[in-house]
């Protein structure tokens, strides 16, 4: 197994950590500013802020996806990065814009996202 590029490494999270931030609030932020509007507004809404996700988000997974190249990312640790920076995007969003209730639940998913880190991306013996 080769190593992984570190610049690679670098854009896909920068790419994959931009369309997060519009895949959340594409996801969950009509919760906040669209509630009394009907939903079809909030898809209508949630679609064109989407679309700026997938801007970001195709060409991060290209980036990272190694496609035979020396140095990208197998497509299981393209999977959990993207669910870690999932993670590290949601939280910050759930507390400040959201307002939600801090958890010590945050902290055991938060771990397990992080084992599942460990798993993927160690050296192979």
């Amino acid at each position: 197994m080769t190593s992984i590029d570190p610049s690679i490494l670098l854009r896909t999270t920068l790419l994959l950590t931009l369309s997060n931030v519009f895949m959340t609030f594409a996801w969950y932020g009509h919760l906040k500013s669209l509630g009394s509007r009907p939903w079809y507004v909030a898809a209508i809404a949630a679609w064109s802020v989407a679309l700026f996700e997938y801007l970001l988000q195709v060409p991060a997974n290209r980036v990272g996806y190694n496609l035979g190249q020396p140095g990208g990312l197998t497509l299981p640790q393209l999977k959990i990065l993207q669910e870690l920076l999932t993670l590290t995007v949601f939280v910050p969003f759930s507390i400040l814009y959201m307002r939600q209730p801090v958890s010590r639940d945050y902290a055991y998913a938060a771990l397990c996202v992080l084992a599942a880190a460990y798993f993927v991306f160690r050296p192979k013996g």
